[in-house]
């Protein structure tokens, strides 16, 4: 279990262990000189990594939300500076930064989710992909990174993410790709073999646009969960308790490639 990976545990105990952490830490710094101004960022922090793991938006919310709040709602933490309370929320920004609100929020791609896709979307090299390229677009802490070297041990991996803490902590996590911070959608495509995806259905037209834009006919592009609507998908791959993955062959959807693209997110 690496680093940033936590158990996961049956619903809502994370969400107790999460509030606990957080008054735990919160009223063990609350004591002491020196400390009390950060108590509420750190033990905000320390609560929401009990989120990471959970399975849907509204339980990452319900985990990462339920100590501020009630720190907030029972007076305790009213001696607090005003500015204590803002931390939690720059360090959110800084991490999630507005200019990316219009792309998919945070959720980890699972390991195994590519597992049958290189039975459909031949890359070069014998299977394993020796001499391939693929990217992840949007590669947030890498865990797609991570399931598209499963499916090909020996391709070239590579990821772009325009929060720069989570460029940092994929980098971190998946030494073996090259991972860099910038912005998708400005990003050149040319080059890849395949372009894969854990983004949101709004922008899943955009994404096979671009791709028949810039990229060679007969790579791929994968979208794991979202299909392009009213494109012709090469391959939909479904497995029993996982997200469909959708796959698309550059050349069988030209037509897309003349939609006007918008650029920056």
């Amino acid at each position: 279990m690496n680093a940033l990976t936590l158990p996961r545990l049956p619903w809502p105990l994370p969400a107790l262990l999460a509030w606990l952490t957080g008054w735990a830490l919160f009223l063990a710094l609350r004591g002491l000189p020196g400390a009390a101004p950060l108590a509420p960022l750190l033990a905000t922090l320390a609560a929401a990594l009990w989120a990471w793991p959970a399975q849907s938006t509204w339980r990452r919310l319900i985990v990462a939300g339920g100590f501020p709040l009630s720190a907030l709602g029972s007076g305790l933490a009213t001696g607090m500076p005003a500015w204590a309370w803002l931390l939690p929320l720059a360090l959110l920004a800084l991490t999630y930064p507005l200019r990316a609100w219009g792309d998919a929020p945070l959720f980890p791609t699972p390991i195994d989710a590519l597992a049958d896709l290189p039975r459909h979307a031949r890359l070069p090299g014998q299977g394993q992909g020796e001499g391939a390229c693929v990217l992840d677009a949007g590669c947030g802490l890498g865990h797609g990174l991570r399931a598209l070297q499963r499916a090909w041990p020996a391709a070239h991996v590579e990821g772009i993410e325009w929060s720069w803490p989570l460029r940092l902590a994929a980098g971190w996590r998946c030494r073996f790709a090259r991972v860099r911070q910038g912005d998708m959608w400005r990003h050149d495509w040319s080059g890849y073999d395949l372009v894969y995806l854990f983004q949101r259905p709004e922008s899943m037209r955009r994404a096979l646009a671009k791709a028949e834009r810039q990229m060679a006919p007969g790579t791929w592009l994968a979208s794991l969960a979202f299909e392009v609507p009213g494109a012709r998908p090469h391959a939909v791959l479904k497995r029993q308790g996982a997200h469909t993955v959708w796959v698309y062959r550059i050349g069988e959807n030209a037509d897309l490639g003349s939609m006007p693209g918008r650029s920056g997110r």
